[in-house]
């Protein structure tokens, strides 16, 4: 039987792969702080990483496969430093976000790689990222996959940028929908389950690499039309340029008062990441609608009306509408 360490598995993500693991008949094993669930079928050992005594239980036996998504560097240099050497791979889930240059579109895994923040300097998700990849390399070396997700999508996203779009089609319904400039935007996602089968079947194969794990290039006015058209959206799009917003102090790309997926004109690189090496190796991507339909059911059932951690809220959106429709 194959013996797999999750590094999580309670989370939005890595709960999916312990599953994909345990459905393949793996004998799965998340180390978690315990404040949720492991998934049905796999064995919780309760631990808080910044401990030091975090990884003495799971070191004590070998691997087959370990998998860590944790973006925090500490955590990731005392896993590999406890656990390296126990496990025959390990597969650790970075972000595209690691890339240098936004402005170069269809760049694939070669593409530089921003530097990491000096003693001195504020380390954001990219380069933490960057760190905890270094961290990997240094002790597996040719035993590690790197996989770097774009946009991760789906039921049960936290974050809203995705569900945002879906959800407020649906609460309009007949009425108006602020958006932005489309011309030349567009969007790169990956559904969650997809992600989670391709991670599960790269430690399966002991693949080793970098891989960009990132859906095809999707514009924004395809994106609204295909969300619009499951969400059953009959209300007009009210398109404001990207200088009208930023006045009106809406933000770009997610996080409160934001238009979500939304981003910069000067950034075409960042929705248009090579996916071939994913391709190559069998990723799959399901169709754009079975996510938005999937994601809408979910959107409904955690309520469209509820608070967001992305997005304009609907008064606020009406308000602006009708200082735009003057």
């Amino acid at each position: 039987m194959t013996d797999v360490l999750v590094l999580g598995g309670t989370g939005w993500l890595s709960g999916r792969i312990a599953e994909r693991w345990a459905d393949a008949g793996a004998a799965v094993t998340c180390l978690a702080r315990g404040g949720r669930d492991a998934p049905y079928g796999t064995t919780l050992v309760a631990a808080d990483r910044s401990s030091t005594d975090a990884y003495d239980e799971v070191a004590r036996r070998e691997w087959d496969e370990i998998v860590d998504v944790s973006s925090n560097t500490d955590h990731v240099a005392a896993a590999v430093a406890a656990l390296g050497e126990r496990t025959r791979h390990w597969t650790y889930i970075s972000t595209v976000s690691v890339y240098a240059a936004d402005d170069v579109p269809g760049a694939d895994e070669t593409a530089e790689l921003l530097t990491p923040a000096g003693p001195d300097e504020d380390e954001d998700y990219g380069r933490a990222k960057v760190r905890a990849e270094a961290s990997v390399r240094s002790v597996l070396g040719f035993r590690a996959a790197i996989v770097r997700p774009g946009l991760i999508v789906g039921p049960g996203d936290a974050t809203d940028r995705f569900g945002y779009w879906v959800g407020r089609f649906a609460l309009a319904g007949a009425d108006d929908v602020l958006t932005p400039d489309t011309v030349d935007r567009g969007a790169q996602v990956i559904d969650v389950d997809d992600l989670a089968d391709f991670v599960q079947a790269v430690g399966r194969e002991r693949w080793t690499g970098v891989v960009n794990a990132v859906g095809d290039p999707v514009s924004l006015d395809h994106l609204f039309a295909e969300a619009r058209e499951a969400a059953g959206h009959s209300g007009a799009l009210v398109t404001a340029a990207d200088d009208w917003l930023e006045q009106h102090d809406v933000a770009y790309w997610m996080g409160p008062r934001s238009l979500p997926l939304w981003l910069p004109a000067d950034m075409p690189g960042f929705w248009t990441r090579s996916n071939a090496a994913y391709r190559l190796l069998g990723g799959r991507l399901r169709p754009l609608r079975d996510t938005l339909e999937r994601t809408l059911a979910d959107e409904r059932a955690r309520g469209l009306e509820r608070e967001r951690r992305a997005g304009v809220t609907r008064p606020d959106e009406l308000a602006l509408l009708g200082e735009l429709q003057r």
